[in-house]
């Protein structure tokens, strides 16, 4: 279904920062208004799969492509290398509006980076032994990332309260 309020954008760089921009304010949608209880409980057999735990999930992803990979900055992730490999998800201390506000604050960090670069730029970090990834690409994966993780948040708001839809 097509958005009303939102033009189809002209070129590729408007269409690929306008979906991206409509699946970042579809994670703020799905987690508004739960109870803190309700963004810390695990719906499914996985303990990780909250939607605090998810909201942290994707500003973390946001952090690594944009801010890592793409331009090669330190990690300020909370990951090591002998820790848990899902770290990021385990948040059950966090409040929620932190982790949303955090969230915002990184995307908007993504906004800038993208906005100073064209898509063919190529990430300056990527893994050993992988073909670097263009911001084309990066900005691709990320619709995808977010678009597949607000599924997971649209089922497990359903379960939280009944709450459906963008």
């Amino acid at each position: 279904m097509r958005e009303k309020t939102d033009p189809q954008p002209l070129d590729e760089r408007a269409a690929l920062i306008d979906r991206l921009r409509f699946q970042r304010q579809t994670v703020r949608k799905k987690a508004e208004g739960l109870s803190e209880a309700d963004a810390h409980r695990a719906f499914l057999p996985s303990p990780l799969m909250t939607v605090a735990g998810l909201v942290s999930h994707l500003r973390w992803n946001e952090h690594s492509w944009f801010e890592v990979s793409l331009l090669g900055l330190p990690n300020r992730g909370p990951w090591t290398e002998d820790g848990h490999p899902d770290v990021e998800m385990m948040v059950d201390d966090v409040p929620l509006a932190r982790l949303l506000d955090e969230y915002d604050e990184q995307c908007a960090r993504s906004n800038e980076i993208v906005a100073g670069l064209p898509l063919d730029t190529v990430e300056r970090s990527a893994p050993d032994g992988e073909r670097a990834c263009s911001l084309r690409w990066i900005l691709l994966h990320m619709i995808e990332e977010t678009a597949r993780h607000n599924g997971h948040l649209d089922i497990l708001r359903e379960l939280a309260d009944g709450v459906t839809g963008e």
